[in-house]
């Protein structure tokens, strides 16, 4: 399968501390590929990279001209209702029709005429990811979609993301600091170490995965080791869910 994403020798620098150091990385069209590691490592820079927002790089980065990014601020403009924020930037006139579409698929097209203010924090993530998938991207950027949700809506988003990823077929790079969120929503998850790709691991569980299945728990516990993290085996019944039975 051809590459969505190509990159080598990527370094990147800030008042010369380096921070990317000769990164090289390959995501395959389609592929999901979530990016774990301490906070500094460096992945918030990459993903900027990918995204066209930072270009003061060293080495090669080649991304579909079809990309777009969801952060962990959903950073709508209060002064603009949410359909004209789905569709702000595109060229042309604001297509009202395109805006309901895109906010019918993350399921809240009832509240396409209100303001942002009105929102709750997974309403207002649900118009950003409206307003990356109306792009119709190649590529899908997350930056800690989910970070600001509290638990139960935080797995109905995660839910909706796969979702919307088995019905595009983008390829989807997710920058994460949940393990588990990872193993759930991944084909590939890589870990940052000092501005490199330092572990890789190819998740082969097949979907709706368990988070209270063996396999799940033995890679679960092998990232955590490659984080650096002590981890303890919490009982079955303490656990979350597997994401296909949280409810959407």
């Amino acid at each position: 399968m051809p590459n969505s994403v190509e990159i080598r020798g990527l370094s990147r620098a800030f008042d010369g501390n380096t921070v990317l150091h000769e990164l090289d990385l390959d995501i395959r069209e389609g592929e999901f590929v979530a990016l774990l590691g301490h906070s500094g490592c460096g992945k918030s820079t990459l993903l900027r990279i990918l995204a066209g927002l930072d270009e003061e790089i060293g080495g090669e980065v080649t991304v579909p001209a079809r990309r777009s990014a969801a952060f962990q601020s959903p950073r709508l403009l209060p002064w603009l209702k949410v359909w004209r924020n789905v569709v702000l930037g595109l060229p042309g006139r604001p297509d009202r029709a395109l805006a309901l579409k895109a906010l019918d698929e993350v399921g809240i097209q009832d509240r396409a005429a209100v303001w942002p203010k009105t929102l709750s924090g997974g309403q207002a993530q649900r118009v950003s990811l409206a307003r990356a998938l109306v792009r119709e991207p190649e590529l899908l950027l997350l930056d800690e979609p989910f970070g600001a949700l509290d638990a139960l809506t935080r797995g109905r988003v995660q839910q909706l993301v796969a979702e919307l990823w088995r019905r595009h077929g983008c390829a989807i790079l997710l920058v994460t600091h949940d393990v588990e969120e990872a193993l759930l929503l991944a084909d590939r998850v890589l870990v940052m170490d000092e501005g490199r790709i330092a572990h890789e691991l190819t998740v082969e569980l097949p979907r709706p995965r368990d988070l209270t299945a063996s396999e799940f728990v033995t890679l679960r516990a092998r990232l955590l080791d490659w984080l650096g993290v002590t981890h303890t085996h919490a009982p079955a019944d303490t656990q979350a869910p597997a994401l296909e039975g949280i409810p959407s």
